[in-house]
């Protein structure tokens, strides 16, 4: 994730407003458990049976059964002795061992202190209680030094060759002072693999024989022999496509871009000489041979941290099929990229307003999304249920312009039909300034304007606002504005 000053004031006004279903075009979001919240979740898995597990990103590990009705929820493990938690630090992933249900052994990804550092460790489950885990039984795998307290990456999960894939971002401090990203002698801004069943060299681990780094020299000293992909800044959620196994991940960028690649053995995936598609270090004319490209890029004014996803290959929305959903923290767009191994194409499914952390599936194949209003989200099919225009009116709220402004802006919105709306401005920390429309309207194209004036007809200082479309009782969608001093 993105340092937290860049999204704090987008947080605040998630928290407030956000209510509990989306429509977009064709789809649905809605939250998957009302009955149920979470604090700060970061990660969403599942052990192979019906029940969930979410990581808290202050170190807890809940788990539950995923009835829709039910409000009971047991902590499966509680870390927070040892978890050093503020901004993006913290317990960061879960991976359940391909065996679990017959050696109960799952693994953790967590930032800890003195010195400051992510350990990825091993637990077991207690023998009695499938639903608890035994604190006691931790066996640390591998540690790495953290020289800043960002771009931990934290995502850890088996691929089909069995072996632990390891998220590691370049310790952080904005644009890679220390040059981790490019630097084959550390462990840093790179995607690791290790044989966790297969310990070996006096480590907790081995390292497999086909990793690409394996004997090679960097300059007078070995390489990082872990190392399985490596030029990333921050890759915030990586996974694997569960039909052709292919690697994609979500890397964060520095000022302009984010970035989705597709990861493959032995990858540099350009950072910091690229950011995306683009020069970074130097600004101009860096040399991109050897580096590989994303399959896809957006700019910031798109969002400003993306949070990796997966391909769906769920039966119950059928219409996102073998596409890549993955979103963005800080504007809370949802979309699905497709990819025909040479061509990419990439749809808006939603417009959140979320902060979006984390996707993850159950044992049966269907997506869920973690956000830091606490809750957990799915995607409902507009065709296997049958919910069309009567029970979901679909619509777009698009940006203002001008934005930023001084004297007045336009936001269009688009309805599919009829329906009770309420557009609302609100200020950064998620307070009503002005209601520009409230009552029912019609299907099509509409427009509202604002003078920058509250309620009371007074000037509003320059900063940043948020304006809130709310169509009927239950779907909303929020966008950010900057009004000029």
């Amino acid at each position: 994730m993105r340092e937290r000053t860049r999204t704090c004031r987008c947080l605040l006004l998630c928290l407030a407003l956000w209510g509990p279903a989306v429509a977009a075009f064709g789809q649905v979001v809605e939250v998957a458990f009302p009955n149920r919240s979470f604090s700060r979740p970061v990660d969403l898995q599942h052990a192979g049976d019906g029940r969930l597990f979410v990581v808290e990103q202050e170190g807890r590990i809940q788990v539950f059964e995923p009835d829709p009705a039910a409000s009971v929820t047991g902590t499966f493990l509680d870390l927070r002795d040892r978890v050093l938690f503020g901004g993006e630090q913290g317990l960061l992933g879960l991976a359940f061992h391909p065996n679990y249900d017959e050696n109960g052994f799952f693994f953790v990804d967590y930032v800890a202190a003195n010195p400051r550092r992510t350990v990825v460790a091993r637990f077991s489950v207690d023998p009695l209680d499938p639903d608890r885990a035994d604190p006691n039984s931790e066996v640390v795998i591998l540690e790495v030094g953290q020289p800043f307290s960002n771009h931990n990456g934290g995502k850890i999960a088996f691929g089909p060759d069995g072996f632990l894939y390891i998220g590691l971002g370049d310790g952080g401090s904005a644009g890679d002072p220390e040059g981790h990203g490019q630097n084959l002698t550390t462990p840093l801004g790179a995607i690791l693999r290790i044989d966790v069943d297969h310990p070996g060299g006096g480590r907790n681990y081995g390292i497999p024989t086909d990793n690409p780094l394996v004997g090679a020299l960097c300059g007078p000293i070995g390489c990082v022999e872990e190392i399985y992909a490596y030029g990333l800044r921050n890759p915030w959620r990586f996974s694997f496509d569960p039909e052709t196994g292919r690697l994609w991940a979500g890397d964060v960028g520095q000022d302009a871009f984010e970035e989705i690649d597709l990861v493959e053995k032995g990858g540099n995936y350009g950072w910091n000489v690229m950011e995306g598609l683009h020069c970074f270090s130097p600004a101009v004319g860096c040399t991109q041979t050897g580096l590989a490209l994303p399959v896809w890029e957006y700019d910031h004014t798109q969002g400003g941290s993306v949070t990796g996803g997966h391909v769906y290959r769920g039966p119950g929305v059928p219409e996102l099929t073998g596409k890549y959903i993955y979103g963005d923290f800080v504007s809370g767009r949802l979309w699905a990229l497709t990819y025909d191994g040479v061509t990419a194409t990439n749809e808006l499914l939603a417009e959140t307003g979320l902060g979006i952390a984390a996707f993850g599936m159950d044992a049966a194949g269907e997506l869920y999304f973690c956000a830091f209003d606490g809750r957990i989200y799915r995607f409902r099919s507009t065709v296997e249920t049958g919910v069309d225009a009567a029970s979901a009116p679909a619509f777009r709220l698009e940006a203002g312009y001008p934005d930023p402004f001084a004297g007045s802006t336009t936001i269009p919105y688009r309805l599919s039909r009829t329906a009770f709306v309420e557009l609302v401005v609100y200020d950064a920390l998620g307070r009503r300034v002005r209601t520009l429309v409230r009552g029912r309207e019609g299907g099509g194209a509409h427009v509202a304007t604002w003078d920058g004036r509250d309620a009371a007809g007074v000037p509003v200082p320059g900063g940043v606002y948020f304006y809130r479309l709310r169509v009927g009782d239950t779907f909303a969608a929020t966008r950010r504005m900057v009004r000029l001093r």
